[in-house]
């Protein structure tokens, strides 16, 4: 049974842990290098007021996700930026979109009407995930990142939660 406890320090370990095997064994998370655990303090100030948890599975962290600000200016307070990563032996099995749904829906009750995801474009996985889960591609810049001694394009997508086809609809038409 999956549970989600609302972030804090006590999982700091845990998702260090996580986080760190992304950043050294792929582009999903774009840092360079591993973090010190003392890097958890900036995961809680970015989250600070947006939905945050730690992923159990039988008391056992799994993963984490976040929502954080896109942008801190209120004129942008419907939209948020998302974040989950889920430990490697627990990935594929269907703990992704159960753990978007659980943002979704907390999104939702914040207000929050556009979830933007931000993703390396040699993290093809996450693309699809997203793709599947109702986010459209609406932007990429182009060789920005650099990792591994490779240059990375960033792709973003997007989800409006309120209105499901209205980045379809948009997108076909240019």
């Amino acid at each position: 049974m999956v549970t989600f406890e609302e972030l804090n320090e006590k999982h700091q370990i845990d998702i260090m842990s996580i986080l760190n095997y992304y950043v050294e064994n792929s582009y999903a998370a774009y840092p360079e290098k591993s973090l010190k655990d003392s890097f958890f303090g900036n995961l809680m100030c970015m989250t600070e007021g947006y939905p945050a948890y730690a992923v159990k599975m039988d008391e056992k962290v799994v993963g984490f996700s976040f929502l954080r600000a896109y942008n801190p200016f209120s004129s942008f307070s419907q939209t948020a930026e998302i974040t989950y990563f889920i430990d490697k032996d627990f990935s594929g099995k269907g703990l992704g979109r159960i753990i978007l749904g659980k943002i979704e829906e907390d999104a939702k009750a914040k207000g929050i009407c556009n979830i933007l995801a931000s993703i390396s474009s040699k993290n093809a996985h996450s693309i699809k995930f997203h793709e599947k889960n109702g986010f459209v591609k609406c932007g990429e810049f182009p060789e920005i990142g650099r990792k591994f001694g490779n240059t990375f394009n960033v792709i973003w997508m997007i989800k409006n939660l309120l209105h499901k086809e209205i980045y379809k609809k948009e997108n076909a038409s240019t």
